[in-house]
């Protein structure tokens, strides 16, 4: 599975219309930001520091197809990136994305 983390606006939006160009970042860079487990809990710390109301998506990177690229980014590691709308159907489960102490808690599996 990879991971988009969502803030709650940005979440109620992909709800809503079905689907989803991304968070401001994403439309900037021309495509839609991902994180796999190795990496989303830095992604996390990194650009989403002491907020709240996150929501954590999961997505099959198969079943994204040829519009997902694995492209080197932070050091040299490979992270995944949507070169299309997200979907609400592409996304197969999510989570509240609780804060604790300054640390956001993952549910259990994913990291």
């Amino acid at each position: 599975m990879i991971y988009k983390i969502f803030r709650k606006a940005e979440w109620d939006e992909l709800v809503e219309k079905g689907e989803t160009a991304g968070a401001p970042i994403d439309l900037e860079d021309g495509y839609i930001h991902f994180s796999s487990a190795e990496t989303v809990a830095e992604t996390a710390a990194l650009h989403f520091k002491d907020q709240d109301e996150l929501i954590l998506a999961a997505c099959d990177p198969a079943a994204l197809g040829a519009d997902l690229k694995w492209e080197e980014s932070r050091g040299g590691t490979p992270f995944p990136h949507l070169y299309r709308k997200l979907r609400r159907t592409d996304v197969v489960d999510h989570w509240p994305l609780a804060l604790s102490g300054g640390r956001h808690l993952f549910p259990d599996g994913i990291l």
